[in-house]
């Protein structure tokens, strides 16, 4: 099959763990350029990667005539533009999630992307590709547990980012709790269901760190959600998890319930001291879900070889992205959000 030449942009935390992934776990492809305004991150991807083009200007790298694939992970606010300037430069596009936050920018995208289909677009929803959420779906396609009534899901970050979140919290557009960190289990609820979202009603608190509520952001947040066919959801959404990462999605049917990393552990270590008896669980994302990462890649590569279209689409990102403002705005007003 033709080798995909790819080129990224981000090589922040998780930038840096689909780059690693490019060079060194996807066949078919090689990471030839990278694009990033730290001069560190541009040394990282060439003595480390192999890259071969390095540039501080987005614009400079998708001109590059050995690219055949963009790789966006670049702050959520540029993801529309970029994906727009790739695909008028006939590249195949990966994007991190969210896909944006405005909805008029984002549905502009979307017609941007369906007017090229003969190039790939792919959105990093990649709870899809973990084995545990695939695993759960096919139960669910096969009619294991009957009429779907709840979805719960809780997402909640290790304490240990909080006060680097604080810091910045102010100066960067995280586009909100909901936006940055419940954007998957919205995407799982619409995945799991095949419904949309039609009413929300969300809340929040800043208890650890109040002085979140000078900019508008919040520590932990709760929405509740109402389907086109009255299923129901329940989304719990924080930053501030003292034993780890802790993400976990329950299905409940008429015929039976499933829970999904139910407690996040590391590995089957179980240790007996004088603390008692402690399981060692995920410290962050990129551990417990570092073999999702390598799939949804792995997929995107396949999909530019072979000529098809992945699952995840632009839709899935701008209706993702619909709910989690209507959250934020439920959160603000404290009403119920109707989502059209």
């Amino acid at each position: 099959m033709t080798n995909i030449k790819v080129g990224i942009v981000g090589l922040g935390r998780l930038g840096k763990i689909h780059a690693l992934n490019l060079a060194k776990q996807i066949p078919g492809c090689t990471l030839v350029a990278a694009c990033s305004l730290v001069t560190d991150e541009l040394d990282f991807a060439v003595n480390n990667l192999g890259v071969t083009e390095t540039y501080t200007t987005y614009e400079e790298m998708i001109e590059s005539p050995n690219l055949n694939a963009v790789c966006i992970v670049s702050p959520s606010g540029f993801h529309c533009k970029q994906i727009r300037q790739a695909m008028d430069k006939n590249l195949h596009v990966f994007s991190e999630k969210p896909i944006g936050f405005d909805i008029k920018d984002i549905e502009e995208t979307q017609r941007i992307i369906e007017s090229h289909p003969h190039q790939v677009f792919m959105l990093g929803f990649m709870r899809r590709y973990d084995e545990s959420y695939k695993y759960a779906k096919k139960m669910v396609d096969n009619g294991e547990l009957g009429e779907l009534t709840i979805v719960r899901s809780y997402g909640i970050d290790p304490s240990e980012g909080m006060e680097s979140f604080v810091k910045f919290a102010g100066n960067s557009n995280s586009g909100g709790l909901f936006a940055d960190m419940s954007i998957h289990d919205i995407d799982l609820v619409r995945w799991f269901t095949k419904k949309e979202i039609s009413k929300v009603w969300a809340m929040g608190k800043n208890a650890a760190y109040p002085e979140l509520d000078k900019v508008n952001e919040l520590e932990t947040g709760a929405a509740m959600m109402q389907l086109e066919d009255k299923t129901m959801a329940i989304l719990v959404a924080g930053r501030n998890c003292l034993h780890g990462y802790h993400v976990e999605t329950e299905l409940i049917g008429t015929k039976g319930m499933i829970r999904i990393a139910t407690v996040p552990e590391k590995n089957l270590v179980t240790v007996m001291n004088e603390n008692g008896v402690i399981r060692p669980c995920s410290q962050n994302f990129p551990e417990r879900f570092k073999q999702a990462f390598v799939s949804e890649l792995k997929e995107f590569i396949l999909c530019i070889q072979e000529r098809r279209q992945p699952e995840v689409q632009a839709f899935d990102g701008l209706q993702a992205t619909k709910v989690a403002l209507a959250c934020k705005k439920s959160c603000e007003t404290n009403e119920l959000v109707e989502i059209k």
